[in-house]
């Protein structure tokens, strides 16, 4: 972990919002706190066809990004982590927010180690890409 779960309204333009480049930079900021496993970072985002924002202007937009973590972090190192996660998806969103409006809600969660259960080769597969 970190699973990186983006919701947004469908009113933003795809070539804006850039998601793989969005969660290429979201995986280099988790990596960049050394406190996660590369094999551990997934992302996925889910397109909102029916939503309401504010008073209904169809120009109005949403996203909202929810960051799961696994237990065993202080607080200093969670509140770190989502500061420097929130900062790359508020900077990536500029662009968006230059052009209509766009409100961006983010969360982080840890999830309690007794009901979070992995099964997981990734770590294989990333030793023989790279020739460990």
């Amino acid at each position: 972990m970190p699973h990186f779960i983006l919701e947004h309204s469908t009113n933003i333009d795809d070539e804006l919002l850039a998601l793989d480049q969005l969660f290429e930079k979201l995986h280099n900021a988790a990596l960049a706190t050394k406190l996660y496993p590369l094999a551990g970072i997934r992302s996925r985002a889910h397109r909102c066809d029916n939503f309401r924002v504010a008073n209904g202007n169809p120009n109005y937009a949403f996203l909202h990004l929810q960051v799961k973590i696994g237990a065993g972090r202080s607080d200093e190192e969670k509140q770190s982590s989502a500061q420097a996660f929130f900062k790359v998806l508020s900077e990536h969103l500029a662009p968006i927010q230059q052009q209509q409006g766009l409100g961006i809600s983010f969360e982080l969660n840890e999830l309690p180690e007794v009901l979070k259960y992995n099964l997981n080769n990734l770590r294989e597969y990333l030793s023989l890409e790279s020739g460990q």
